[in-house]
């Protein structure tokens, strides 16, 4: 009795120290941007709360050009959210009760952004050991434990040794930026992106960085990483993306213009795979834009997928072309027709009961084809799921492409245009629910809309605000169902 008794103990505290993994880590919901959802929706009735995400949201025009970050629920709950606090940057961590939408917990951050055009979404992800990591200034990033409590112990870390940040701060917060979201492997391994604007003692050049569980950093260049001196930069807001395996970064790195996505080892940053991004119709190096927040995505069967712009622009009516390629990069495979700031959600086949195709799962994208852009931008705006294994001839090009499964055209027509022309679909990553056949979707008309795949209706919708035209969000369910969206600078929790 006596050792069942202390079995019983260490048992007991080994599962008070072991943190259950979070509903939701970061951008487009794992490190392989599945965005699969940890429970069905709730109904799209009422506001259970909503926040300010940006407290001196910055208009062009009345486009409101910020790719604001993804929340981050933990599995007690805890929404994280990035929340921009200037109106040129500044930004600090809010941790709110999912429930009530209560502050928890606020911590600021030195954080810097780097140069950019539209702004890039502020680097976070909770990593499966229940971490919260979180960009600071300098290329550094500030790690929390506990992120469910009122407090939490904090340490900063840093890719090129702490003792070297100490020595110069002000030269590296000056010249070291952050420039990708976080990503984190199953192991609690952090991967991101950088920039470097000048000068630095230890001569970082613009790359990929690694730092490991027990706070030690790596880097590789992006020439490095595509064995291409003519290379200068991690394409912005690209979040690394993990392989299933574990051992394999998948990530884009460019010019300024065209470039590469390669894949590199999970533990040394060495290169292993490499693909040139071309426009699959005019053969040409595809463009990679800084606008853009696509990542790629890793199927279950290890191909991955990837959005570019077409080249040369916009033959393809600024659609792009999701690219997909094997696990290894070297084989091309059948493209999607859209990929321009999007990142494929995985819809498993048995999201969409009446799908009879052979494919082991789905992916779901956007199929905006903007008005007034393009030899054929009639503003009709879909969102699809496609089928990546079965070509079919595309709509506005001779290339063959992945098969429409479903579309919908959105609902709102756009005043003054055209009859069938209507608001943007708003979302860089949509959440999937194969278990209610869901798909959460929000638009540039103000609304968020529940795609109900079983009869390829929008069978709910919910408005939220006048419509804004603005870079694009993800969608998100948290794990008691509690939807969440971003429009117009505000995060809006919803549900029954």
């Amino acid at each position: 009795m006596k050792n069942v008794i202390f079995a019983a103990i260490v048992f007991a505290a080994l599962f008070e120290g072991a943190a259950a993994a979070p509903a939701w880590r970061g951008y487009a919901g794992d490190e392989q941007h599945n965005a699969q959802a940890p429970a069905s929706p709730q109904s799209l009735a009422n506001f259970h709360w909503t926040t300010q995400i940006d407290l001196f949201p910055q208009l062009s025009g009345d486009e409101l050009l910020i790719h604001y970050a993804s929340p981050m629920i933990t599995a007690a709950n805890t929404v994280i959210v990035p929340v921009k606090t200037g109106a040129a940057g500044g930004f600090e961590m809010d941790a709110l009760s999912g429930a009530t939408g209560a502050l928890l917990w606020q911590s600021k951050t030195d954080y810097v952004l780097p140069p950019h055009a539209w702004v890039p979404s502020f680097p976070a992800h909770l990593s499966a050991q229940n971490n919260l990591f979180y960009a600071g200034a300098g290329g550094t990033v500030l790690e929390r434990k506990t992120p469910d409590g009122a407090s939490g112990k904090m340490r900063r870390l840093t890719f090129f040794g702490n003792a070297n940040y100490v020595a110069n701060k002000a030269v590296y917060k000056a010249n070291v930026m952050i420039d990708t979201p976080i990503t984190a492997d199953n192991s609690g391994n952090i991967f991101f992106g950088f920039v470097v604007t000048g000068s630095t003692p230890v001569n970082l050049q613009s790359g990929i960085a690694r730092i490991a569980a027990d706070g030690t950093g790596t880097w590789i260049s992006a020439a490095g990483a595509a064995s291409d001196s003519s290379i200068t930069q991690v394409a912005m807001n690209c979040a690394p993306t993990v392989s299933r395996d574990q051992t394999t970064i998948y990530i884009a790195v460019s010019n300024g213009t065209n470039g590469y996505l390669v894949g590199l080892d999970a533990t040394t940053l060495q290169p292993k795979y490499r693909a040139a991004l071309v426009d699959p119709s005019s053969g040409d190096a595809a463009m990679i834009d800084d606008a853009s927040s696509a990542a790629p995505t890793i199927g279950p069967d290890g191909d991955v997928y990837y959005g570019v712009l077409e080249n040369p622009f916009p033959k393809h009516d600024d659609r792009g072309w999701l690219l997909h390629f094997d696990e290894t990069l070297t084989m091309v495979k059948t493209p999607g027709s859209f990929g321009w700031d999007l990142t494929a959600s995985i819809v498993p086949r048995n999201a969409v009961p009446s799908y009879k195709g052979h494919s082991p799962y789905l992916l779901m994208t956007k199929d905006n084809n903007y008005l007034g852009i393009g030899p054929h931008g009639n503003g009709h705006n879909r969102i699809a799921v496609v089928d990546p294994d079965v070509p079919h001839k595309d709509l506005y090009s001779s290339v063959m492409v992945m098969k429409d499964i479903e579309t919908i055209l959105g609902p709102t027509q756009f005043p003054g245009a055209p009859a069938g022309a209507v608001y943007e679909w708003c979302i860089n990553s949509a959440v999937v629910d194969a278990a209610s056949h869901s798909i959460i979707a929000n638009s540039e008309d103000g609304h968020v809309y529940h795609w109900d795949l079983g009869t390829n209706a929008l069978t709910q919708s919910l408005l939220l605000n006048a419509p804004r035209p603005e870079a694009y969000t993800p969608s998100i369910i948290g794990p008691d169902g509690t939807v969440y969206v971003i429009n117009n600078s505000t995060l809006y929790a919803i549900g029954n």
